[in-house]
């Protein structure tokens, strides 16, 4: 891989503690969810983060798919559902689901610019697969 861009960011505390990125721009609180025990409130947490990424990521492959087939998407959307939960083992686990929107367009050709956003373009996508389950939904 010849390396564009590194993103670094430091964690202290872990999930109750503070995230911030070497340029300053990321500086936030973290706090466990109410639904994993802690506290929630006014702090962020990974699955959040992870959620803004991947739909960021995969929006802007979606945007890439569109334009290089010369149909480009004058407007869309990604929310991307990150879940965490316990497998068989007890271990935590992710699962994702990304809900693509794309008014006024026809369903089957953005279901197509989805799998080959997931397939072949987004990073977070390649990253994932076969690590954790991804489910695709096009609205």
């Amino acid at each position: 891989m010849q390396a564009l861009y590194t993103a670094t960011a430091t964690a202290i505390g872990g999930r109750n503690g503070s995230i911030k990125s070497s340029d300053g721009v990321l500086d936030m609180p973290l706090a466990h969810p109410k639904e994993l025990g802690g506290p929630g409130g006014a702090a962020t947490n990974p699955e959040q983060l992870f959620a803004a990424g991947y739909a960021a990521c995969f929006e802007n492959a979606l945007l890439r798919v569109a334009r290089e087939s010369n149909a480009p998407l004058r407007e869309s959307s990604v929310t991307a559902h990150v879940t965490i939960g316990r497998n068989e083992k007890s271990f935590f686990e992710l699962a994702v689901k990304l809900d693509v929107s794309v008014p006024n367009r026809d369903k089957s050709e953005i279901q197509e610019f989805v799998r080959l956003a997931h397939q072949e373009v987004c990073p977070y996508s390649r990253a994932t697969r076969g690590n954790i389950e991804v489910k695709l939904h096009v609205d």
